[in-house]
């Protein structure tokens, strides 16, 4: 017997008893595995612990893993014999390389191990599929979709086409991504709703690849353009052009999120809404740029009104009452803000989108400019299990604030 078959083979025994020891006393394999000649890239889901290494073990196939894990004691040194791909987090080029490192092996013609990816890039609780990121796609070699399940106390591994998954594990897929959590769950002050049109409108951003590289610079120019604009509103093909990206249907898609009555947008709007999608934590900072759009030139303050669409769009909802905000800010009375008191304000009350806000979203998926539309959720909604709905509930509303941002004028 070779070096390398003794390896293996020592390698899957010390594996298999490990996996007995943990209680998976039994695994059943459902279908082939395809030879890494027929599909260089095995792709599983869905991912939702460590346990997942299993088929790894089982097949001794290559995994993309952290460049940290080689240094875990007895299982980093294990985990080399399969000649895993390493990312580094500490290499800005780490995930370019990677790629190229997976099209080199892939398109090998055999000479490699097969490479097993978790497209899903993250662990979820196996309720539904998540989006696949597209990093086990780009050799553009046949890959073959794999299906983890626990079914009580057994394992399945299950080697399916992919149309096939999610009848097999009996679950939805769900267009939501790992970055669409990251959005949900953001702890910002400004924490969103459970309808909010922002997971959608975040995943229509990054479809049409409008997800900038260089965050804080392009926001900073897309602010600027628009605050020379001062409220002009844009009709589909402008919109395109300020974008630089030829009109489609996904383009449309996000058009509708902002549309008013007659076919334009506000393109502060669109600005606010990739701020928050971008950096969902840097609640001061959305309201900075957003401020600095709305704001007035001879005392650099907003209207109650331009409050509200601020807010509406940060939020992704349809209506939103700020009366209770906004008197709480303006203690002197003087219908006006600046940013300079809103900013103390929300420091001093870190809580203050739940403690002075509530809202009513009537709205497609809570989107503004869409009234006909059925709700998904009541007004006085509890906070949900998730973790990032805040309770919204109407308190003592004096004034009517829900004004569309389409109405809002610039003050003199």
């Amino acid at each position: 017997m070779s070096l390398s078959r003794f390896v293996d083979v020592a390698l899957r025994t010390i594996m298999r008893v490990m996996w007995f020891a943990g209680g998976f006393h039994w695994m059943t394999v459902k279908g082939r595995q395809a030879l890494p000649a027929e599909a260089p890239i095995l792709t599983l889901g869905p991912h939702s612990s460590y346990f997942d290494a299993i088929p790894v073990t089982m097949s001794m196939s290559s995994i993309v893993m952290k460049a940290e894990s080689k240094d875990i004691p007895v299982w980093g040194t294990l985990i080399k014999y399969i000649r895993p791909v390493f990312v580094s987090r500490s290499d800005q080029d780490s995930r370019k390389k990677t790629v190229e490192e997976i099209k080199r092996r892939a398109q090998s013609g055999g000479e490699w191990p097969q490479i097993m990816i978790f497209p899903e890039g993250t662990c979820t609780n196996r309720s539904c599929l998540i989006t696949y990121k597209p990093g086990a796609f780009i050799p553009a070699v046949p890959v073959q979709p794999v299906v983890i399940k626990y079914p009580n106390k057994m394992l399945t591994l299950c080697f399916k086409s992919l149309s096939f998954l999610s009848r097999a594990l009996d679950i939805p897929i769900t267009d939501y991504s790992f970055e669409d959590c990251q959005l949900a769950m953001a702890e910002g002050q400004l924490r969103l709703p459970v309808d909010t049109c922002l997971l959608e409108f975040a995943k229509l951003v990054r479809r049409l690849g409008l997800k900038p590289q260089n965050v804080e610079k392009v926001l900073q120019e897309f602010g600027n353009r628009a605050r020379k604009m001062e409220g002009e509103k844009l009709g589909l093909e402008a919109f395109a052009h300020y974008l630089d990206v030829p009109v489609s249907d996904m383009l449309r898609d996000i058009f509708s999120l902002f549309n008013e009555e007659d076919n334009v947008i506000d393109i502060r709007e669109y600005v606010i809404a990739l701020s928050v999608v971008c950096r969902p934590a840097k609640t001061l900072e959305t309201m900075k740029l957003a401020f600095r759009m709305f704001e007035a030139e001879e005392d650099g303050a907003i209207t109650v009104a331009e409050l509200a669409c601020i807010l509406k769009t940060a939020l992704g909802v349809a209506d939103l009452d700020v009366s209770r905000l906004f008197a709480a800010i303006d203690t002197e009375d003087t219908g006006k803000l600046t940013f300079g008191k809103f900013r103390s304000f929300a420091e001093h009350h870190p809580n203050f989108s739940e403690d002075y806000l509530s809202t009513d979203n009537t709205g497609r998926n809570g989107c503004p400019h869409q009234p006909n539309a059925t709700p998904n959720a009541t007004p006085n909604a509890k906070p949900q299990t998730n973790g990032f709905c805040p309770d919204f509930s109407p308190r003592d509303n004096h004034h009517d604030t829900t004004a569309a941002c389409g109405s809002v004028k610039k003050h003199n």
